[in-house]
């Protein structure tokens, strides 16, 4: 099986990083390589730029790939979204000059909009019922606007800030994307396809877990299981020659300061808690 990954940019490291949290260690990714093999003899990254791997993917160069919900829907090719990796996150949004006139959609009526994604930005216009002449360009998207290029743009946005400072106002948003894991139909119910998913989801799903164990009396059991109702039940092992119990359990990172005080205060004691790597649900 072969995985399209982004060769460079902001999404490189991070999608190599999470395939390697995984278990899925690129063993031989050295720089300008357009194939490397993971230790799994059945699994190949390919090497290939955002904007083309749905390309690839939905071409057969390519049984799954990582890139923007962005990129995808630029393609417009057919892909199984079958994973949100949670990073990568950004906007795409319709923004004009603040001091203009364009408060709303059908104030562009009429109009023209520059951006990089044409077929996103057409698409939009389409829906609304509202004609428009696009205009596509490679780069400085927020410029057109002011040297009578545009009447707006179409563009992306993480914290807005690039927008304020070219003196440009969020007109609407045009879609929400984030990194995904894309397949294409005929092999998405693929058992290699499915493990992959599998093994990336167990990664994001530990990512806010803690594993919790603790030393407990047995006769405050019960009110361990108020404190930690866990995944389905904390578990518990019997401690050879004592009163006590072990007490094992997995509870989200943001509770567990409460859940510490909690449990001491119901008479646990050795408590600790570790990093989880992975998290098969």
């Amino acid at each position: 099986m072969r995985i399209a990954v982004p060769n460079k940019g902001r999404l490189h490291e991070p999608a190599i990083d999470l395939l390697d949290r995984a278990g899925l260690h690129v063993t031989d990714g050295a720089d300008r390589k357009l194939y490397a093999q993971t230790v799994d003899p059945d699994v190949t990254v390919l090497y290939a730029r955002a904007s083309d791997i749905p390309e690839y993917v939905a071409d057969g160069a390519a049984d799954v790939g990582i890139t923007g919900l962005d990129q995808a829907r630029e393609a417009d090719v057919d892909l199984v979204d079958l994973l949100d990796l949670e990073f990568g996150a950004c906007r795409l949004v319709l923004a004009a000059p603040e001091d203009g006139d364009i408060d709303a959609v059908g104030d562009l009526a009429g109009g023209t909009v520059a951006t990089e994604f044409p077929s996103v930005t057409r698409r939009f216009f389409d829906e609304r019922g509202v004609a428009v002449d696009i205009v596509e360009v490679s780069g400085a998207t927020e410029l057109t606007p002011h040297v009578d290029i545009a009447d707006a743009i179409v563009d992306i946005t993480s914290t807005g800030t690039t927008l304020r400072v070219n003196r440009l106002a969020e007109v609407a948003d045009v879609l929400d994307s984030s990194v995904r894991l894309f397949a294409r139909g005929d092999v998405a119910d693929d058992e290699k396809v499915q493990q992959v998913r599998m093994a990336l989801a167990s990664v994001l799903a530990a990512e806010d877990r803690r594993y919790l164990m603790l030393n407990v009396p047995e006769t405050a059991l019960d009110d361990v299981r108020e404190v930690l109702p866990g995944m389905s039940g904390p578990t518990v092992m019997d401690i050879a020659g004592s009163a006590e119990v072990a007490v094992h359990a997995v509870v989200d990172e943001r509770e567990v300061f409460e859940t510490i005080n909690a449990l001491k205060a119901v008479g646990a004691s050795d408590v600790l808690v570790t990093e989880i790597e992975r998290l098969v649900e």
